[in-house]
């Protein structure tokens, strides 16, 4: 696993042009029956929602999928990643950045990113989460999966289980030649602002999209710009695009809040002022889905149940048998379903949903 490889894996022209322009990639949630195995039809109808809504791109056997997934004695992870695969080869019209995660220690990881690229997948989003490694065993890591292929860093929450990683990680994470984007998910400004100016301080933060993670601050992201004194004087970074649990649910809208703040980006004051009255929707919708009142205990919950109002999902069952909705969260959603209908795709699943589920 020592050194750097000669060459790392490339994107695909198109793909990388898609990755660093920025595009709404949902993380893909996992359907499964009342007996908690896998419910190929309603995983394919996910799948084409997000499709037809407009996403870029597909982040399978992600945290939105359950990290379960990834127990070998479940056998779910290659169905799943074949299943997703087999839907965007048959059906996608366009382009899509197809991102599988990945888990565990170096072997475990290299494993299942060998999986993935046997798939047809173009990167991996890589899990910080492994017992007992430090700083540099995670680059170590990265640096050995990284020679599969392209690696997408994974800044996650620690209420979740993520490790605090200074800045001094993210600027080596981002030296490393296989690393293309990072996904900012510790939930918090100050940490999120400590990943920025690690990447932008190394000299590949050029080829280093940042896209958000951070579901409670999504507009705040994608309208903040970085300044950061680097040794080759000042850098402006922005946040390009974002994978997102939260867009797991509401992807078309997502997909317009994306351009809104593209268009903002590019100096149209409408479109500033239109995603700013936006922003404390969107959170306040997020915090239905998420559950934080209660430690996020019901976030995967959360999301299917989102789904299963909107008929996408029969159940909000999860590979966890005690992971479930906490009191009063139906409700919520219900409320929030019914407060923000430009930001949850009622009347478009509606419309489409028995195409999906055919």
């Amino acid at each position: 696993m020592q050194g750097t490889p000669l060459t790392a894996p490339a994107l695909p022209e198109e793909i990388a042009a898609l990755l660093a322009r920025g595009t709404v990639v949902p993380a893909h949630p996992l359907a499964l029956d009342a007996h908690r195995r896998l419910d190929e039809r309603r995983q394919r109808a996910l799948t084409r929602y997000y499709l037809a809504a407009g996403a870029g791109g597909i982040a399978i056997a992600v945290h939105t999928t359950q990290f379960e997934i990834h127990e070998p004695e479940r056998g779910l992870l290659e169905p799943v990643l074949a299943l997703t695969a087999d839907v965007l080869d048959r059906e996608a019209d366009r382009p899509l950045v197809r991102i599988a995660g990945v888990v565990g220690d170096a072997a475990q990881a290299v494993r299942e990113a060998q999986l993935a690229a046997g798939l047809g997948y173009h990167a991996v989003l890589l899990s910080p989460r492994v017992a007992g490694a430090d700083e540099d065993a995670l680059i170590e890591r990265a640096r050995a999966v990284g020679e599969v292929l392209p690696v997408v860093g994974f800044y996650l929450q620690e209420a979740i289980g993520g490790p605090v990683l200074s800045r001094s990680f993210w600027r080596r994470f981002a030296d490393l030649p296989s690393v293309v984007a990072v996904k900012a998910a510790p939930f918090d400004r100050y940490r999120t602002a400590e990943l920025v100016r690690g990447v932008s301080e190394s000299d590949r933060a050029d080829a280093v999209s940042l896209y958000t993670g951070n579901d409670d601050a999504i507009v705040a992201d994608l309208t903040a710009v970085h300044h950061v004194e680097t040794p080759s004087g000042m850098r402006e970074a922005r946040f390009v695009g974002g994978l997102l649990g939260q867009w797991a649910v509401g992807t078309r809208a997502a997909t317009q809040v994306l351009a809104l703040a593209h268009r903002a980006a590019d100096g149209d004051r409408e479109a500033g002022a239109e995603l700013s009255g936006l922003a404390a929707d969107l959170t306040d919708l997020n915090s239905a889905v998420f559950d934080p009142a209660n430690g996020f205990a019901g976030v995967i919950a959360g999301v299917h149940e989102m789904l299963r109002q909107q008929g996408l999902l029969d159940g909000i069952w999860c590979l966890d048998e005690h992971e479930t909705l906490s009191p009063g969260q139906a409700e919520e959603i219900e409320r929030v379903r019914r407060q923000y209908p430009h930001l949850n795709d009622d009347a478009f699943i509606a419309e489409h949903r028995d195409e999906w589920l055919r």
